[in-house]
């Protein structure tokens, strides 16, 4: 945890915040953080800053804080992702929310499996602790928005060429000698396949809608390692590589 994330509900008065749990937790077990000590916060979707420790005791720890720095940057890049695996879809979404991402839509495929879309983690509150997990990682306050699309064909034509509109749109692929763009500098929209990548019927759907296939060579990548490999090569500028 690189920042604590504070919420509107959290203030006492205009610069007063008392924590009471896991962050108390955290700031008293893992920082070792004492009275009059400061710390990094941030006001979820709002300014970053410090909070000082005016008292902490078991009920609670009392903040002074002044938030007067802008967060991060975000990438310039929607995320079109077919779901995956529970399991990798915690990993995925964590990553994507570190690296600045703020728009995801997790769409179906052939290759996904029905079970997936009735896994708890997509429920609000399990993604909403994900996606500030990702933030605290990264000292960000802004939260990312998750938009849940299951039925392909219809989000494809339908939806997806108002969201991609003036946007770099295009689809990782294994099978196509395409090289992925590397260091641009522009909306990017960039959809991401099962395991297994997309069938053939759902690439021909994804470029009608503008969406050219590109690869990042002859190795075959978990999606988990796919999404920010393919994320770090497109926007290397962002992270100064």
């Amino acid at each position: 945890m690189n920042i604590i994330l504070l919420h509107e509900n959290d203030f006492l008065d205009s610069d007063t915040v008392i924590l009471t749990d896991h962050r108390k937790d955290h700031i008293i077990d893992v920082l070792k953080a004492k009275k009059n000590d400061s710390l990094v916060c941030g006001l979820v979707n709002d300014n970053i800053g410090k909070g000082v420790i005016s008292n902490i005791d078991s009920a609670g720890i009392e903040l002074k804080v002044s938030l007067d720095l802008t967060p991060p940057p975000p990438l310039p890049l929607t995320l079109i992702l077919a779901l995956p695996r529970p399991k990798m879809l915690k990993r995925i979404i964590e990553s994507a929310a570190t690296l600045g991402v703020k728009q995801i839509y997790l769409i179906n495929s052939w290759r996904v499996e029905k079970s997936f879309w009735q896994s708890p983690v997509l429920n609000n509150n399990n993604l909403e602790k994900i996606l500030i997990s990702g933030l605290e990682q990264a000292k960000d306050t802004v939260m990312p928005q998750i938009f849940i699309k299951k039925l392909f064909t219809p989000f494809v034509k339908n939806e997806l060429p108002e969201i991609s509109k003036n946007s770099l749109c295009i689809t990782a692929h294994p099978k196509t000698n395409n090289p992925c763009p590397y260091s641009i500098d522009q909306q990017t929209s960039l959809a991401i396949g099962p395991e297994g990548g997309f069938i053939d019927l759902e690439i021909e759907t994804l470029e009608q809608a503008g969406f050219k296939t590109v690869s990042l060579g002859k190795r075959i990548l978990r999606t988990e390692t796919a999404v920010p490999v393919i994320i770090s090569r497109l926007f290397s500028n962002y992270f100064n590589l």
